[in-house]
């Protein structure tokens, strides 16, 4: 998730150098979501502790 994330960030920064800026803004917005949601699902991860229990 967080790779997608980046992917379209590196998109996002590559559109806009190049001028494409309705293209440049949906590519981070994408980005932002994605973050989020892998910021979420970390959390939860984190919470429900998914190591093997002793």
């Amino acid at each position: 998730m967080l790779h997608y994330a980046l992917v379209f960030l590196v998109i996002a920064i590559i559109a806009a150098i190049f001028g494409f800026g309705g293209i440049a803004g949906t590519a981070a917005g994408i980005a932002k979501i994605l973050f989020i949601i892998f910021l979420i699902l970390a959390i939860i991860s984190f919470f429900r502790g998914r190591g093997p229990r002793v």
